[in-house]
């Protein structure tokens, strides 16, 4: 049987997308009290594959070969939180690093919609 990687991979690669979402990992945004929050999740994936074929040295057989594999990570960072016109973030591990990136979300969404004002 003779596996069509060409085709094979965007397919597993939609499924994927599909079904990795933060919805479908740690669940849709919800209420808590006057605050809106959104779960926030890292994906990683990756995919290989290869195969060959040839002819056996002393000319009485063929060989053929072909192999794929694939890895997905899925893990929660944290999540968006806002009240009124505020947004912040709150990481479920760290306290520095990412969420610090993210304690600026507030003001480039703010310049952000500025920008699409003007514009």
């Amino acid at each position: 049987m003779k596996v069509n990687f060409e085709e094979l991979i965007p397919q597993i690669t939609e499924f994927l997308k599909s079904e990795a979402k933060t919805e479908t990992v740690i669940g849709t945004q919800f209420q808590l009290g006057e605050f809106s929050c959104v779960p926030v999740i890292r994906l990683g994936m990756g995919f290989g594959s290869g195969g060959g074929e040839g002819e056996a040295p002393n000319k009485q057989g063929h060989g053929e070969g072909a192999g794929a594999g694939g890895g997905i990570g899925i893990e929660p960072i944290g999540f968006l939180v806002a009240r009124t016109d505020q947004i912040s973030f709150i990481a479920t591990r760290y306290a520095s690093g990412l969420s610090a990136a993210f304690e600026k979300v507030p003001d480039l969404i703010e310049k952000y919609m500025e920008q699409q004002k003007r514009a």
